[in-house]
């Protein structure tokens, strides 16, 4: 039609999701911090005749990259820029066989698969934690979740105190999902139990499937999956978080696993 007004693009979501991942901010200021160290270095051997040495290089790409992570990055950030470069040129001096950064490399991404995206560590909870949790399950039977559930250690626990509930936990890092479903298998061969654990993303369960949604994941995660339990779970379900509250949303309830310690949180949805 003519004098119609061409539709705006729409941004893609997850391209703008990427955009925002602090590795990814990290390794491109990295980069833009090892060009910068090679255009003074360059320029001072050409009108000074200056050399300098890859150790004094690595030190100066790190402050570099420190410098440009400042309020762009979380404070830790700031160390971790720093010690990069100087780190590998370190680890180089070693002369350690390649096979073992190979095999080092594939125990870490095992362990932490898609933590440069979720930011979410591998953060293990305790046996105080499972008693605290025990605790304030409805008496009657449940269907509970884990978000994040680790090596499985709460999934198996309370499945042994309520074998009437079924209790799941799911894990996008395969290692840890790995050791959870092998010690389910060996748990329910001694002490029965419903628990079960799955490999993926909980983004894409529906959790009105749950009356109970446990998560251990970090502060960075936890205004999204309060959208998500928001939106999805039902009436009368409860989301409970260890340590990391919802900002702007206030608890239900608040347990203390041990004095001092992280609080176990609670939404009554």
């Amino acid at each position: 039609m003519a004098g119609a007004i061409p539709a705006t693009p729409v941004p893609d979501p997850r391209r703008t999701r990427i955009f925002r991942i602090p590795a990814l901010h990290a390794l491109a200021l990295q980069a833009l911090s090892l060009l910068a160290v090679i255009l003074l270095l360059h320029a001072g051997w050409m009108l000074f005749g200056l050399r300098a040495n890859i150790l004094f290089a690595a030190f100066l790409q790190g402050a570099l990259a420190a410098i440009l992570s400042w309020r762009r990055l979380a404070p830790w950030w700031i160390a971790i820029q720093f010690v990069f470069a100087p780190a590998l040129i370190a680890a180089q001096s070693l002369q350690v066989p390649p096979l073992f950064f190979l095999a080092a490399f594939a125990l870490l991404l095992g362990l932490y698969w898609t933590t440069f995206r979720t930011q979410v560590p591998f953060y293990p909870s305790g046996p105080r934690t499972w008693e605290s949790v025990a605790g304030l399950l409805p008496q009657q039977p449940v269907r509970f979740i884990d978000i994040g559930s680790g090596l499985g250690g709460l999934v198996l626990d309370l499945a042994r105190r309520r074998p009437e509930s079924s209790f799941t936990g799911i894990e996008v890092a395969p290692l840890p999902w790995a050791a959870s479903r092998a010690r389910a298998w060996f748990a329910r061969r001694r002490h029965g139990g419903a628990s079960r654990f799955l490999r993926g993303d909980y983004n894409r369960l529906d959790l009105a499937q749950h009356d109970v949604v446990f998560a251990y994941l970090s502060p960075a995660a936890m205004p999204a999956l309060w959208r998500k339990a928001a939106a999805e779970m039902r009436p009368g379900s409860l989301l409970l978080s260890y340590e990391f509250p919802v900002p702007d949303a206030a608890p239900d309830l608040v347990v203390h696993a041990e004095a001092g310690g992280p609080a176990l949180y609670g939404w009554r949805m």
